[in-house]
């Protein structure tokens, strides 16, 4: 199979199991082809840790899930270790981090400190214990889920922590026939028990490095860079994107570009993943009367196209 080919069965099996959800499907799809971590907010019970594990299944990846609690402690994500009377010496053992699909279940409603011994992780691709730095494996992919704010025994993600998130979506609730396909159809559990993988050894290297092959013309950055400026006029947002943000949301672009079957980048790919790749990096100003997504795109419709 091709690249189109490839991406198309990826889609194709996902859509399977999440019914209804096509474009978040696509958006979880653009961000682990780009590279990133995704972060998906809903209420419980829409599909979140479902579209988790099919996406760990069908890309063909070591899969991880750790439920975090409010007692959850760092130690219990990087590992700890532990005197062997045998060897007579400490013997490290891996946490669930050491995986290539770590799903972070509820990540809000653990506490700051234990969010942020994710953050190394995340940005590095390796964890510090007790003096030594360990390598993931790779590919290396957070995908966490996350309950509104306002739902009891929850703690809001630092800025910091946000940041390292390619892409945020929202599966909401499913259209009547999807939810009557839910309703009358296979169990999930059963489903994702017999999802095959898509994609074997090395293919998934192989999609992102054709997502960094694809061209982003002069024209297009300065169209990137004049939504980046956008951002940090004060008009908009109460601060604005930082040049690493910038990086990400190109780099979005490209797979999203990929995934269309085109070897450039169009305005259209920035626009269909900016409120995904930037609302939840910034908060509107106090005047806005919007939620950021909102603010997102009002502002999209005043940047010029090149």
């Amino acid at each position: 199979m091709n690249v189109t080919e490839k991406i198309q069965a990826i889609l194709g099996q996902l859509n399977s199991v999440i019914a209804g959800k096509a474009p978040q499907v696509q958006d979880s799809v653009t961000c682990l082809l780009a590279g990133g971590h995704l972060l998906i907010e809903d209420v419980p019970g829409v599909g979140k840790t479902t579209l988790a594990s099919a996406l760990a299944r069908t890309f063909g990846l070591q899969f991880a899930r750790v439920q975090f609690t409010a007692d959850l402690m760092p130690s219990d994500l990087t590992g700890v270790s532990v005197y062997d009377r045998g060897k007579e010496d400490f013997i490290f053992h891996p946490g669930p981090v050491f995986t290539q699909v770590l799903l972070a279940d509820e990540i809000n409603r653990a506490s700051p400190k234990t969010q942020s011994a994710l953050l190394e992780a995340m940005e590095e691709r390796q964890v510090s214990v007790e003096g030594a730095t360990r390598a993931l494996p790779q590919p290396f992919f957070v995908i966490a889920t996350q309950n509104p704010f306002e739902q009891l025994g929850t703690y809001a993600l630092p800025e910091s922590q946000l940041d390292r998130f390619l892409m945020r979506i929202s599966l909401g609730y499913p259209e009547r026939a999807a939810e009557r396909e839910l309703l009358c159809g296979q169990n999930r559990r059963d489903i994702l028990a017999g999802l095959p993988a898509v994609l074997g050894a090395g293919e998934l290297a192989a999609l992102q490095a054709a997502v960094g092959r694809v061209h982003a013309s002069d024209a297009l950055l300065d169209y990137v860079q004049d939504i980046v400026a956008a951002t940090r006029s004060g008009r908009w947002f109460v601060q604005g994107l930082s040049p690493r943000a910038g990086i990400a949301l190109l780099h979005a672009a490209r797979a999203q570009a990929l995934i269309e079957g085109r070897d450039y980048v169009a305005p259209d790919d920035v626009q269909a993943i900016l409120p995904q790749c930037t609302a939840h990096r910034m908060v509107p100003v106090a005047d806005a009367g919007r939620g950021a997504v909102e603010q997102v795109r009002a502002m999209i419709d005043e940047v010029p196209l090149p």
